[in-house]
């Protein structure tokens, strides 16, 4: 089941109009919870966005790539605390990577934004206008957002024989089988 999930999922960027069931919502949250740790520290934090205003406001949050969420009827931000863990960054992308996956398997549509590193304007940080616009305590780091809807568009998955098999290596670098 979980293969079968990654061999169809990819990065949905056009919604329809229709409203993400709070059952739904409710799920792909309980997968975000689930998601593994490093020493079970769990440092991540969610904020959960279904207010149209608030999403289009997200959609500003860098130049580019993330525009789309504007549209999603969901926008989960992910956020974690450095001091809970010193790899939160790892964290909260397994914890991003969940909710894809989580959505993909009630055939909602998802795309990762990156907003750790990214910048708004010249003057401001992406993080840094998300923490203002979204209330988000000054201790919290945000790594990523995630947009979340049902998909106006449909894309295959990659097929197997286009996977990238040369980097895999077997009992050493640059060995195959």
């Amino acid at each position: 089941m979980f293969l079968s999930l990654a061999q169809k999922r990819r990065s949905i960027r056009r919604y329809l109009e229709k409203p993400v069931e709070t059952e739904k919502i409710e799920r792909i949250v309980e997968a975000a919870l689930r998601a593994p740790s490093s020493r079970g520290f769990n440092p991540w934090e969610f904020v959960v966005v279904t207010d149209p205003g608030l999403l289009e406001k997200l959609s500003k949050s860098k130049p580019h790539g993330a525009s789309f969420i504007k549209d999603a009827a969901v926008g989960i931000v992910i956020c974690a605390d450095p001091e809970k863990c010193d790899v939160w960054i790892e964290d909260a992308s397994i914890a991003s990577i969940y909710i894809h996956l989580a959505a993909e398997s009630m055939e909602l549509g998802s795309c990762w934004i990156q907003i750790r590193k990214r910048m708004h304007d010249r003057e401001k940080s992406a993080e840094q206008y998300i923490r203002e616009l979204l209330d988000i305590p000054e201790n919290l780091k945000i790594e990523s957002m995630v947009a979340v809807g049902y998909p106006a568009e449909k894309k295959p998955g990659h097929p197997k024989e286009d996977l990238p098999y040369e980097k895999i290596h077997y009992d050493g670098f640059g060995k195959s089988t």
